[in-house]
């Protein structure tokens, strides 16, 4: 029996998920963050992109989380998804992300930000410039240009698709090494420097490869996938953490392409990041919050107004099906949504941006809902996500909200 949706007031009363951004746990919705600490003893901005899909700003975000320096945060737009802002570019005019203000000084270049704030604020464990941190930075360099030349040329023929995979899994192979070396499951002794410097980029490669080439980088290696259970026991990090379809949507206009070899694995993989199911995905490993369909739910009824004026479809028909998905996702039970809410769905459903939207877990559920919603009334996708640039995730639409 399909029941009608509930109005937005019943399903607010069913959230009661209230993050905080400047004191809690680390988010990518705060714009200024201070550990409980005072307002005046800010010393820094952080200039990175709006999405969180930036890798070096990733890197600088997640060091100073970890070392609980109060600083504000300034959301930039990446080219791939609109007009960098003229302010901006007055600031830095080459445009660079990510940046930081410090001591009135503009820094670029995610590891000279690094190293300078090292030299303010002290290091993360062993620092930029440690004899133990050095060649572990020239092998996470070697591993990302392996992962390049796999991931963003094409093959032109089976032996290269597979000298590309060599290639890479050779360097994977090291970086196994590399990890095998320490007590723990971090880099060095205690996670530190070494680790953010893996994070962004490795988080990517699991994601891309995963998708574009039918290669789980987590399970295939048991050192890193340590590594990242590890990871995932940080709050930091897991503020930090997009999910798999993130990824493999944002990468291609940021790396020039991405290219898929066709195999029967990747297939399979395309198809259950794109059409799930989600829950269950080696993105992440770690239990699921019970607050995760609340926070879903708090995040979509913050922003309804503009999630229902971007979607193509008609306002009307976006609203009703967003509740029927919102009602499933929140009580299970099941509303039909009008004629062509399968389009409209599904359009958002492509488009939840993790973290920026909200944490990995809280997406799968909410991807999750809106789809078996979808299902009811027809199997109309919603338009391609573009895969030269991310304009249909503008900003604008949702800056400062």
């Amino acid at each position: 029996m399909s029941l009608n949706p509930l109005s937005w007031s019943e399903l607010e009363a069913l959230t009661d998920f209230q993050p905080d951004p400047i004191n809690g746990s680390t988010n990518a919705q705060s714009w200024l963050r201070l550990f409980g600490q005072n307002e005046t003893d800010v010393q820094l901005i952080l200039y990175r992109d709006y999405h969180a899909w930036c890798p070096y700003c990733q890197k600088i975000w997640l060091w100073l989380e970890e070392k609980q320096i109060p600083y504000r945060i300034e959301k930039v737009t990446m080219f791939c998804y609109g007009e960098k802002e003229s302010w901006y570019k007055r600031k830095v005019p080459s445009g660079m992300l990510p940046a930081v203000e410090i001591q009135g000084r503009i820094i670029t270049e995610s590891d000279d930000i690094l190293i300078a704030l090292e030299r303010v604020f002290g290091s993360l464990g062993a620092g930029m410039e440690d004899p133990s941190v050095r060649p572990l930075r020239q092998l996470e360099r070697l591993l990302f240009r392996a992962w390049c030349a796999w991931l963003c040329r094409p093959a032109h023929s089976e032996r290269e698709e597979q000298r590309n995979r060599d290639s890479f899994t050779g360097v994977v192979a090291r970086v196994e090494e590399a990890l095998s070396r320490t007590p723990g499951s971090h880099f060095l002794e205690e996670f530190g420097t070494a680790d953010v410097i893996f994070t962004p980029y490795v988080e990517r490669m699991n994601a891309s490869l995963y998708y574009y080439k039918g290669y789980s980088l987590r399970e295939e290696n048991p050192c890193l996938n340590a590594w990242f259970a590890a990871l995932e026991c940080r709050s930091t990090y897991r503020g930090t953490q997009s999910d798999f379809h993130t990824h493999a949507h944002d990468l291609p206009p940021q790396m020039g392409g991405c290219w898929e070899n066709g195999q029967p694995q990747m297939l399979l993989n395309k198809a259950r990041v794109d059409r799930g199911p989600w829950l269950g995905l080696p993105d992440v490993a770690y239990p699921e919050p019970e607050t995760s369909r609340a926070e879903a739910l708090h995040r979509v009824i913050k922003h309804r107004a503009n999630i229902i004026r971007v979607n193509p479809a008609e306002d009307s028909v976006v609203d009703q099906a967003l509740r029927c998905a919102l009602t499933a996702m929140m009580t299970g039970e099941t509303c039909t949504p009008l004629p062509g809410a399968d389009r409209a769905l599904r359009y958002l459903r492509d488009r939840i941006s993790v973290p920026r939207d909200m944490s990995i877990y809280a997406a799968k559920r909410l991807r999750q809902a809106l789809e078996s919603t979808a299902a009811l009334v027809g199997d109309a996708q919603g338009s391609p996500i573009p895969f030269n640039h991310r304009r249909d995730q503008d900003p604008a639409n949702f800056a400062k909200v």
